[in-house]
């Protein structure tokens, strides 16, 4: 018997989304990235490791890129832990959706245009690691410790609004988790309600 691709597509989207939470192991992956290499979790063993779930079209993503707070989260976030930090932008918007980035070179012209400080950008087209990690939104932020553990999970801050005034005002949860982590000390809050637009799976 043959099943259409329509209804496999809907399983597909039906399917649970995994509940990682701060203090679970990270689940390991590999992806493409803006140089068509190979990236793995498993490369970065040792060292901080930052996802955020990234769409250049959410008025969401837009807020934090366009008011420069995402640059500067990530370049803060090197400097306070003497650059043994990784971070990890990940497109998962599959092909015909919204922030869909086909291949290695539009991901490569996508971080030069945001003027990103992230290490890589990832193409997750089949959304196999956004739904591993219970990525709902973007931006959606985990950051996993040294050790390889959940660290934090949620929002990137305590504003859930689109417009970038609103950043000033708004504590940096990401900011706050980095600098626990790089003074030994526990994060707190570790898990936050994300906010954003849905992935476009």
């Amino acid at each position: 018997m043959k099943i259409s691709k329509f209804i496999i597509s809907t399983l597909i989207c039906a399917a649970p989304f995994a509940m990682i939470l701060p203090g679970e192991k990270a689940p390991s992956f590999t992806l493409k990235d803006q140089n068509g290499k190979s990236v793995s979790l498993s490369d970065y063993k040792g060292k901080t490791v930052v996802l955020e779930w990234f769409n250049h079209g959410c008025p969401f993503v837009r807020k934090h890129y366009d008011s420069r707070n995402m640059q500067r989260t990530q370049s803060l976030s090197n400097k306070k832990l003497n650059g043994e930090i990784v971070w990890l932008s990940i497109s998962s918007s599959a092909e015909g959706k919204q922030g869909y980035l086909a291949d290695a070179s539009a991901a490569k012209m996508k971080l030069n245009d945001e003027g990103s400080k992230a290490n890589h950008m990832l193409l997750d087209h089949e959304g196999t690691v956004g739904r591993a990690y219970g990525a709902k939104t973007t931006p959606q932020m985990v950051i996993i410790d040294k050790s390889g553990i959940v660290a934090y999970h949620g929002a990137i801050d305590s504003n859930p609004s689109a417009n970038p005034a609103d950043v000033a005002d708004a504590t940096n949860y990401v900011a706050d988790a980095v600098n626990a982590i790089a003074s030994s000390t526990k994060v707190a809050p570790s898990k936050t309600k994300p906010y954003g637009c849905s992935v476009k799976y």
